[in-house]
């Protein structure tokens, strides 16, 4: 906002000894009329609150657009783009799914996304989906603290990659969004902890 200031208006004093006519011993101070009131100033305009300029003062600048609203997941999953080569925390998140829920529903890839993604983000487990999968013990598909490859042409590694967006990105809520473990269903560890979601081939826990 620019504020433009005014200066006060300025009265010319001036001290006139005028003699009483019939007292000239009385002197008296009379503040004389103002002088022609000085003109202030125009405010100082940028150019672009002009005409010649933009069509009116510059406003606040708008948020960022909000994401938009998806009618499924499917529809959100449809709607990412696949790039060729995705950085190096995308592409493990996506490891994770295709290794763990490849060929499940929608749903399922999601919620193992979500569980890699929460266990980086906890203070419990590894900072990073790379180095998450990558820990001792957790994930069965891994070897000596190798990501296996992948088949990057598949139909299920387009998905896999558009499903680890969507979960990135927060795009869609998923059942099993606070989920930090989750086996296979013909599994039955004696597990204490609560269970939040059995979504595909696997069951979810907090």
């Amino acid at each position: 906002m620019v504020c433009a200031t005014t200066p006060g208006l300025a009265y010319e004093l001036a001290n006139s000894e005028l003699m009483v006519a019939d007292r000239p011993e009385i002197k008296t101070n009379i503040i004389a009329q103002p002088a022609q009131l000085p003109i202030p100033p125009a405010p100082i305009v940028p150019a672009e609150w002009t005409s010649e300029g933009d069509e009116g003062p510059p406003t606040l600048a708008q948020p960022d657009a909000v994401e938009a609203d998806f009618a499924s997941l499917a529809d959100a999953v449809a709607a990412q783009s696949v790039p060729d080569s995705p950085d190096e925390e995308l592409r493990c998140l996506a490891i994770g799914i295709y290794y763990e829920a490849k060929g499940e529903p929608l749903h399922g890839q999601l919620a193992v996304a979500e569980v890699i993604l929460n266990r980086s983000e906890s203070g419990r487990f590894p900072n990073t989906a790379c180095s998450v999968l990558k820990q001792r013990g957790q994930f069965s598909f891994v070897r000596g603290g190798r990501l296996p490859s992948v088949s990057t042409g598949s139909a299920a590694w387009r998905t896999a990659i558009a499903v680890a967006k969507v979960a990135r990105d927060e795009l869609w809520e998923s059942s099993a969004s606070n989920a930090m473990f989750f086996h296979a269903r013909h599994v039955s560890p004696r597990w204490n902890r609560a269970k939040v979601a059995s979504l595909g081939n696997h069951i979810f826990y907090r």
